[in-house]
């Protein structure tokens, strides 16, 4: 098999930016998606051809809607021979603290569809190509603690549908295990702002005596752990939730405010 080609869902900014650059630096071509960060779609495609002479698109589309999902994938395999990689990054969040009664039905929908039904979505488009290919590998994002079906106060919709995307992925990973593809979903600690897109190397001389490991995460540290999971000798591991917070209980100190 030629050169792998990974499709990063909001993958132009934060932590979807750096799951980029340390798959491009596998030598693994990129389709970043985006909806609103056009401008720095093109210019991490730009970079990433430059350095690292991958073969690199950017595409706009919204994960929520279904037919975007269809247009993405659509214009993706145009380009490249196969989708090989799905990384499903974006994800819709409100930051206003919210108690469920408080959510409009819009934002609702929006939240369940961009972080549950999306995943549905690009996942039924994509794995038939992986099954021709017997390889194939699929990661999504979750939070601490997901796969328990956590309360998360005020972040109801998302919680609600990140949980269920734990279960979808240990479905997918038993049903599509035969085909040699993988389903994992990697859960990030408190990694917020600009701590999202910098490297570990940034993070070492910086104390948090909030973090066990003593130091901040960064998106680096998630960049890292999923391309573990895309190696070919990752094949044993899948329907795995693997939490990447530095030994934070993240939802403890949340419910403690």
């Amino acid at each position: 098999m030629g050169k792998r080609t990974a499709l990063i869902t909001g993958g132009a900014t934060g932590i979807g930016k750096m799951a980029a650059i340390k798959l491009a630096q596998e030598g693994i071509n990129l389709v970043i998606n985006y909806r609103n960060s056009q401008y720095e779609a093109e210019q991490l495609c730009q970079h990433l051809t430059t350095v690292y002479n991958t073969e690199n698109i950017c595409i706009r589309g919204d994960i929520a809607n279904s037919n975007d999902c269809e247009i993405l994938t659509s214009q993706a395999l145009k380009e490249f021979n196969s989708i090989d990689i799905l990384v499903h990054n974006a994800g819709p969040y409100i930051h206003e603290r919210k108690k469920m009664t408080d959510y409009s039905l819009e934002e609702w929908r929006y939240l369940v569809d961009g972080n549950l039904n999306a995943v549905f979505y690009l996942s039924k488009l994509l794995i038939p190509q992986m099954r021709n290919n017997q390889w194939g590998r699929i990661i999504t994002i979750g939070f601490d603690r997901a796969e328990a079906s956590s309360g998360w106060i005020y972040r109801s919709a998302f919680a609600a549908s990140k949980s269920a995307v734990a279960s979808l992925t240990k479905t997918i990973a038993m049903e599509e295990a035969k085909y040699g593809i993988t389903a994992n979903m990697v859960c990030p600690g408190d990694i917020v702002g600009d701590w999202k897109e910098k490297e570990i190397e940034d993070a070492i001389s910086i104390k948090d005596v909030n973090t066990p490991v003593g130091r901040p995460g960064t998106g680096e540290d998630i960049a890292r752990c999923i391309c573990f999971l895309v190696e070919d000798k990752s094949s044993f591991i899948t329907g795995s939730i693997i939490p990447v917070t530095g030994g934070k209980d993240v939802l403890g100190k949340i419910h403690r405010l």
